[in-house]
């Protein structure tokens, strides 16, 4: 059977499965009926400076996109870090550490770019048990418009700073949690590490509107008639957070810093693909504030089937096996042809694929045959585009098959030689080199 057990910058857990800084890991209660449920561990919801805490709005925090079934997508929030007294919150995670003392509990912390402030709130939180820290360079609005969060993972120089100074002042383990809203997600990973960062975590939520109220006019959640930007996460986000994962673990400059992935991560096959981009565990946050904590027994059955189906005894046998694949565009083989192909047996006729590739793409899938409905990949015209492969409703009815080696490309005229050549040597291309990246 697989083994789960996750090492993550030193701090062990039963499996890579940890809750991600949210409402669900805001007090005692909610964690200890997550770890009940078997989530190996939880990153607090951020902490703030002591004094009067922060005052969240007393109305809707919510936004939401849906799919045709009611299926949840994508959530917009605008909560902020925790509301209550600093005091009570570390407390209550004294007591969970004492509680569970195999599972990972992590502070997230936020508190003014000030020196002072951080040699003050650091202590604190080590006093606790706590396994580590993390530290929220994530959060795009309302603490970012007081200079925190988002506003201080922008600027590289005091992702560095501020690294540099926790470093300084504490013991513990040191993640530091990037924002999505940058250019280049490597230039405040690149920092964190210069400053001493002990690991990464990414993608924190990224800014967003997520509709229009028609009626009132204003964004939504609607507060009082009026709406702001806020921070949008769930399974939409999981193409962007696997890229910015993937772009840390394959930057030379970053490459072995251990990353903790984020966003959109529902299922075991999610946290399957975080780990193979490089990703060292996993946080869940929509996933669980949608279904409820036990969706974490999926998770762990899922992601242990799939491990023994496979032969991967441990999380090593797959952390960062796709980092490898993972390349620029320039460097992809032009020479490798594919054609689309239909299997008339599990067709069911709907004529999706016909439409789309008709209409937008290259004409190149018949309508009829012999006066029937009938559905066929002409190669001729066919391009290898796989649209088809994605609108078709049916699994594995359309697939992709590469042609042979020594055949002939209807569409081109040109044979297929095996061959690997890509845009930096092409004809085409004028400025191209003479040296290529080896294939694997």
């Amino acid at each position: 059977m697989a083994d789960l057990r996750n090492t993550f910058v030193g701090i062990k857990s039963p499996n890579p499965f940890w809750l991600a800084s949210a409402p669900p890991t805001d007090k005692q209660y909610n964690v200890e009926r997550a770890f009940k449920a078997g989530w190996g561990g939880v990153v607090w919801k951020t902490l703030g400076e002591e004094g009067p805490p922060v005052v969240n709005v007393n109305g809707p925090r919510y936004g939401a996109i849906w799919g045709a079934d009611r299926r949840l997508l994508g959530l917009n929030n605008i909560e902020l870090i925790t509301d209550r007294p600093l005091q009570i919150n570390l407390q209550e995670m004294k007591a969970v550490k004492m509680n569970w003392p195999d599972r990972a509990l992590i502070a997230s912390i936020m508190v003014p770019c000030e020196e002072d402030a951080w040699k003050a709130i650091l202590p604190l939180v080590e006093e606790t048990g706590a396994d580590g820290i993390e530290l929220n360079f994530g959060c795009p609005h309302g603490m970012s418009e007081r200079g925190m969060g988002a506003a201080v993972g922008q600027v590289p120089e005091y992702v560095e700073m501020v690294v540099r100074w926790c470093k300084q002042y504490t013991r513990m383990p040191v993640i530091t949690k990037l924002t999505p809203n940058v250019t280049d997600v490597r230039k405040p990973a690149r920092a964190a590490k210069h400053g001493g960062t002990d690991a990464v975590s990414l993608i924190n939520t990224i800014n967003s509107i997520v509709s229009v109220d028609l009626d009132t006019f204003a964004p939504v959640p609607t507060v009082g008639g009026k709406g702001t930007h806020g921070g949008y996460c769930g399974p939409a986000v999981k193409p962007i957070a696997l890229h910015m994962v993937a772009e840390i673990a394959r930057d030379p400059e970053t490459s072995g810093l251990p990353i903790s992935g984020i966003g959109g991560i529902t299922t075991w096959r999610d946290a399957a693909e975080f780990l193979a981009l490089g990703a060292g565990n996993v946080q869940v946050c929509t996933a669980a504030m949608t279904y409820g904590f036990k969706i974490v027994e999926e998770m762990i059955s899922g992601l242990s089937n799939w491990m023994d189906e496979k032969g991967h005894r441990t999380l090593d046998d797959i952390t960062g096996r796709a980092v490898r694949n993972v390349t620029d565009w320039q460097f992809l083989n032009l020479e490798y042809i594919s054609k689309a192909r239909i299997n008339q047996e599990l067709c069911i006729k709907c004529g999706r694929c016909h439409i789309a590739c008709e209409d937008t793409s290259h004409q190149a899938i018949t309508k009829e045959k012999n006066g029937v409905r009938y559905f066929e990949v002409m190669d001729d015209e066919c391009v290898g585009c796989n649209l088809c492969v994605n609108v078709c409703p049916v699994d594995d009815c359309i697939t992709m098959e590469a042609l042979p080696i020594g055949t002939v490309d209807e569409r081109t005229g040109r044979v297929v030689t095996g061959q690997y050549a890509n845009w930096t040597t092409h004809p085409n291309n004028p400025m191209r080199k003479g040296a290529v990246e080896p294939a694997e």
